[in-house]
């Protein structure tokens, strides 16, 4: 789905300044896995009359939540916006600390797991037969909702590998073939700009630490690797961080391509106009951009990422959901049940692809001709969504998030982003997040390595 706007607020503001230490010591132990249920239980549980809350931010899902209550009439599930993306976790944080409130499922983007892992809140989905539906999911998918003791924390909603979208016009009119290697792309950079100094190759919006981390991902990085509640490496200006830093900084100063924050009214305006001949983004940006950008309808195409390494391909991902279950519901068996059904039902993974117009994680929904062979006019009439299940394929499993995102995206947006809009050294700028985000996690009673 659609990306949030990760300037997040300090992690623990919204949880009444809750130390992280306080959680890392009430959480320290492993609480194992818990005995499966039965079939008998499950019949049982989904024969009885009850009430679930489900806290979505998904517009019109009650058509999906019908589908499980046609199902199983004695279930009644309320669906609740309580926010998209920050306030509903503002409110979640809350809820969990007062000990009410908390909704049975919850919408939680995949970067979000570890932050409410961290903290014990998230049941463990094993006991109620998730593990059977790992195939079911394009692979990458099950590596984000996999804990490090094979827990299984969510279950997969919708994707947003990445891919470039570019303006096949302005190609034609310079002469620029879709790059393949990130070398042609910064050659393409030079060319296209001082062929035209009112138009850039692309814009690196230096407020979206999501799409940085996309592209680290892409590149192989392992900026957070947790072996333990209290023991993570963090490597932001490692090697291969500092490859992207020198690369995406270089062209900034160039001034080769733009920087401004993405999803106001001049970015709209500026991909309206022809400022700006690609988009980086992800597999939901093709009917976003459908949506905001009308002016240029049938201009646009799209491509995989170029690759540091064009004999072996790659990518990272942007966005995407889960369904989670709150480990405080009363009722967790047909809470895991709903959120097994609403992400592996034929109908209701369908509708989402179709009427919310999520990019799908289920290989079901990839490999349907409807889906996989829609060629919408806006693109030309070429298969898009085939384009980005292919891209897909190339995303590594391996990625891992922090349990203290909202802090790791302030401080990338106050020294790399802000490298990449004052045109300053970007590297210097990571080694300066990653002591920030050391620092932090030291402070919260993290056990630190990594470089």
């Amino acid at each position: 789905m659609s990306p949030q706007p990760l300037n997040r607020r300090s992690f623990f503001a919204a949880a009444g300044a809750v130390s992280l230490g306080a959680a890392l010591a009430a959480c320290g132990g492993d609480t194992g896995s818990a005995q499966s249920v039965s079939q008998s239980d499950v019949d049982k549980a989904l024969s009885t009359p009850t009430e679930l809350t489900f806290w979505t931010w998904l517009p019109n899902v009650d058509r999906e939540v019908a589908l499980f209550q046609k199902k199983y009439p004695a279930i009644k599930v309320n669906v609740v916006n309580a926010g998209q993306g920050t306030p509903q976790y503002t409110k979640l944080r809350t809820a969990l600390q007062a000990g009410a409130g908390a909704p049975d499922m919850v919408q939680i983007e995949y970067q979000y797991i570890p932050t409410f892992t961290i903290t014990d809140s998230l049941l463990d989905l094993r006991p109620y037969g998730a593990a059977a539906l790992k195939s079911q999911f394009v692979d990458w998918t099950w590596g984000q909702v996999t804990g490090a003791g094979g827990e299984i924390w969510a279950m997969p909603q919708d994707t947003g590998p990445m891919g470039l979208l570019y303006r096949q016009d302005i190609f034609d009119q310079h002469g620029i073939t879709v790059p393949k290697t990130w070398d042609e792309f910064a050659d393409a950079a030079h060319k296209l700009h001082a062929a035209d100094p009112n138009v850039y190759l692309t814009n690196l919006a230096a407020n979206q630490a999501a799409a940085w981390h996309g592209l680290l991902w892409q590149a192989g990085a392992k900026p957070y690797v947790s072996t333990g509640k209290s023991d993570i490496a963090i490597s932001v200006s490692d090697n291969i961080s500092k490859r992207l830093g020198s690369y995406w900084g270089g062209l900034a100063r160039d001034g080769v391509i733009g920087t401004e924050p993405d999803f106001t009214d001049a970015w709209y305006s500026a991909l309206n106009n022809g400022k700006y001949a690609t988009w980086i983004t992800a597999a939901w940006g093709p009917v976003f951009l459908s949506g905001s950008a009308k002016a240029t309808a049938g201009k646009w195409r799209a491509a995989p990422l170029p690759q540091w390494d064009a004999g072996s391909p790659h990518s990272g991902n942007w966005g995407g959901s889960t369904t989670a279950v709150i480990k405080t519901t009363k009722n967790p068996i047909v809470a895991a049940m709903f959120a097994k059904f609403l992400n592996t039902d034929p109908a209701s993974t369908k509708m989402f692809a179709t009427e919310q117009f999520l990019f799908p994680a289920t290989k079901a929904v990839l490999a349907d001709p409807a889906f996989a062979g829609d060629k919408p006019a806006f693109y030309g009439g070429q298969a898009v969504n085939q384009v980005f299940a292919d891209i897909g394929n190339t995303v590594s499993s391996s990625f891992q998030w922090p349990p203290f995102l909202d802090q790791v995206v302030t401080d990338w947006t106050e020294t790399v982003g802000k490298s990449l809009a004052d045109k300053t050294d970007t590297v210097a700028a990571l080694d300066q997040w990653q002591s920030r985000i050391t620092a932090f996690a030291k402070n919260q009673g993290f056990t630190v390595g990594g470089k």
